[in-house]
């Protein structure tokens, strides 16, 4: 296995979303044509596909982010924590819109409000994904979401097929659309919202019952396997061989963003290190439990050796 941080030779790719994240704390959501006083403006580095990559490199695996930034000052603190975190950013462009970015006010109720504009990252091309993916092939993995135009999104999922790569696809934000690109998608791992609503379910998936319907429906509509992220109840792995619900490891949420982000990293990395799908389940499940127990988006990814010594315990 590559040494923590390694970027040379990367075996996962990752394809997706690079923001900025700008975030005030308000004591409740200003009305329209108000002028209000909040909080000092803060900036953390995000986008779900830095998050992911982020997530793997920290886990020990060599990495390759695919993605585009602005010719812009939010620019360098995207790629910096990339490169911190050990992720290869040969093949993040440089593009003439602005870096991506979500504006995110907090009010003291803990309730958010988010306006995510793309920027550059709209701007990524069929074209720059394919040439992207031609150093990859056999044995390695691509992840990606769906904050990138969808041309580009299948156009990598196809090419990473033909190419004998495994692809993940993580639906979010969710739509329907990506359920087309099925026979290229090895790995599905929504949460329960973006299952509801890909599985066409009438009703919110509440229960253990729910996840299994909403597995087996997204299995019968061509979805090879299945990994539905339950939260604090774990994953409900659905495949041609197995259905069962993974638990969850028990810690004490504080914060649960990127958790899901956590998990899609962790479990790349499992699959590349050859762990069967159960053990990369817990694998990953132990790493998003540690996420929540912490702040932040990458702040609060954890290290290789925090996630062997939960995933190797025996208190879940």
């Amino acid at each position: 296995m590559p040494a923590p941080g390694s970027a040379s030779d990367p075996r996962i790719v990752v394809l997706g979303s690079l923001n900025i994240d700008l975030v005030q704390a308000v004591k409740r959501f200003p009305r329209p044509g108000e002028t209000m006083s909040g909080g000092d403006l803060r900036s953390y580095p995000g986008g779900k596909g830095a998050n992911q990559a982020v997530a793997a490199a920290r886990l020990g695996q060599a990495v390759a982010m695919i993605g585009l930034v602005g010719a812009d000052a939010f620019a360098a603190p995207l790629v910096a924590s990339l490169r911190e975190a050990g992720v290869s950013t040969d093949l993040v462009q440089a593009s003439a819109r602005p870096t991506g970015a979500a504006t995110i006010l907090v009010a003291d109720d803990g309730q958010n409000s988010i306006v995510v504009s793309p920027g550059a990252n709209a701007a990524l091309s069929p074209a720059m994904v394919r040439s992207g993916l031609e150093r990859f092939g056999s044995g390695c993995v691509l992840l990606c979401q769906l904050e990138s135009p969808f041309d580009a999104v299948e156009q990598a999922l196809r090419f990473a097929k033909s190419r004998g790569m495994t692809t993940i696809l993580d639906p979010a934000p969710a739509h329907q659309d990506c359920l087309q690109w099925l026979p290229f998608i090895d790995y599905l791992t929504p949460n329960e919202t973006e299952a509801a609503l890909l599985a066409g379910l009438a009703s919110p998936i509440a229960t253990d019952a729910d996840a299994r319907r909403a597995a087996a429906q997204l299995r019968q509509q061509g979805a090879k396997s299945v990994l539905l992220k339950l939260g604090r109840r774990g994953c409900f792995i659905a495949t041609a061989e197995t259905a069962e619900l993974v638990p969850a490891f028990e810690v004490k949420a504080v914060d649960t963003t990127a958790a899901g982000d956590c998990f899609n990293g962790a479990f790349s990395v499992a699959l590349v290190e050859g762990l069967p799908i159960i053990e990369a389940v817990r694998f990953a499940n132990a790493a998003a439990a540690l996420s929540v127990t912490r702040r932040g988006a990458q702040s609060s990814l954890p290290s290789r050796g925090e996630v062997d010594t939960l995933h190797r315990g025996t208190t879940r």
